[in-house]
């Protein structure tokens, strides 16, 4: 049988990237930290998947698990031997992983000349090409020549929400019924095996963007303009006509970059964009306003969600107007229990917020970037 390590054993983990690869004919082990997680699939050795709003349950089989803080020869072990590698563990998590990995693949080449592929499943732009980095930082300099060779770190666009949820049964993931996950054919070392669900495209850059710009962006902004109106979740701000109206106005920008840079077909886009509001209106798939919103830092980077589109469309000789909205809305969102509004709030207190624009986006001081956002905040 086909073996995939996948590292992350959450929701996601379980509920998107495993079940695909266990469909696919894999036996899947997990990687995870979270030590009664781990316990849970070793015991039982299966799990279910279950679309919201729908009865029946997809059994996943053939799947294991190990803990590397306390496992690490087996991990070495899984990663010699396998055929496919995996990440859901979110972005800021890769550079802890990179060093069992990079232990895992200098034991790999030294017995094992079969290429293999290494996706970071993960809600960035370039992921595996991240994890890439972070990995040959722990390469010595004489396995780096066999791993140039024999090893693929292929980006992946993904998407499909898997919300936080509490189920009575034991490893049991509801999903909603929309997924999507691409792989730069570009990447990939030797051959990729099939995998139903996954899609080669030679063109990564465009689907990451327009998933990063449509969903993502989305999501985003309603969650700061909810909370500045004190709304709990995306459902009950799906329900609030300002908010659609604005997210809509962003959708709007946002569009009129990705069909004008890729060449996107215009209705095909629209209804893209449209798949994604009714996600997002969906009750069973809410997820709460201050998580949507976390981490507001990365999110208001350059490269990120918002400050990017907005300074394309700018640079084209376009207004953000909605999406300087947003941004000032990210940089005004204050949840106390987020470790990094703290650090944006305790920022903007001690240096005004002037150089907080600055200092969180990279925007040009006194630009007209600036100027839109620091009229909205």
């Amino acid at each position: 049988m086909k073996k995939a390590v996948h590292f992350g054993a959450g929701n996601i983990g379980r509920g998107f990237i495993g079940l695909l690869l266990s469909q696919a004919g894999y036996h899947v082990t997990f990687v995870d930290v979270a030590a009664p997680l781990v316990d849970d699939i070793n015991a039982l050795g299966k799990y279910n998947v279950q679309i919201f709003g729908e009865s029946e349950k997809t059994l996943v089989e053939n799947v294991s698990a190990i803990n590397s803080d306390v496992n690490l020869d087996a991990l070495l072990d899984a990663i010699a031997e396998a055929d496919i590698v995996t990440t859901a563990i979110g972005p800021n998590i890769l550079k802890f992983i990179a060093p069992n990995i990079a232990k895992g693949l200098t034991k790999r080449v030294a017995v094992n000349d079969t290429p293999l592929n290494i996706i970071a499943c993960e809600n960035m732009v370039g992921g595996s090409t991240v994890l890439k980095g972070f990995v040959y930082q722990h390469l010595a300099d004489d396995v780096k020549p066999a791993v140039d060779k024999l090893i693929g770190f292929p980006d992946a666009a993904v998407d499909r929400i898997v919300p936080l949820q509490k189920n009575y049964e034991k490893l049991l993931v509801k999903v909603e019924p929309y997924a999507e996950w691409d792989v730069d054919s570009k990447g990939v070392v030797g051959e990729l095996p099939a995998i139903k669900g996954m899609t080669l495209v030679d063109n990564l850059g465009a689907y990451i963007e327009r998933k990063l710009f449509t969903v993502n962006t989305g999501h985003a902004s309603i969650a700061y303009l909810a909370y500045q109106k004190g709304l709990p979740d995306i459902s009950s701000a799906m329900r609030d006509e300002d908010i659609v109206a604005a997210a809509r106005a962003v959708w709007n920008e946002t569009s009129a970059l990705l069909i004008d840079k890729y060449d996107f077909d215009p209705i095909v886009h629209q209804k893209y964009v449209m798949t994604t509001e009714t996600r997002f209106k969906n009750p069973e798939i809410s997820d709460e306003v201050t998580r949507v919103a976390r981490g507001p830092k990365r999110k208001l980077s350059a490269g990120d969600r918002l400050v990017s589109p907005a300074t394309q469309l700018i640079e084209g000789g376009r207004k953000p107007v909605a999406l300087a909205k947003v941004i000032a809305a990210a940089l005004k969102f204050d949840y106390a229990e987020d470790k990094e509004a703290a650090e944006v709030q305790d920022f903007i207190k001690a240096n005004g917020i002037d150089a907080a624009i600055t200092h969180f986006t990279g925007v040009t001081p006194y630009s007209k970037l600036f100027a839109l956002i620091k009229a909205n905040f």
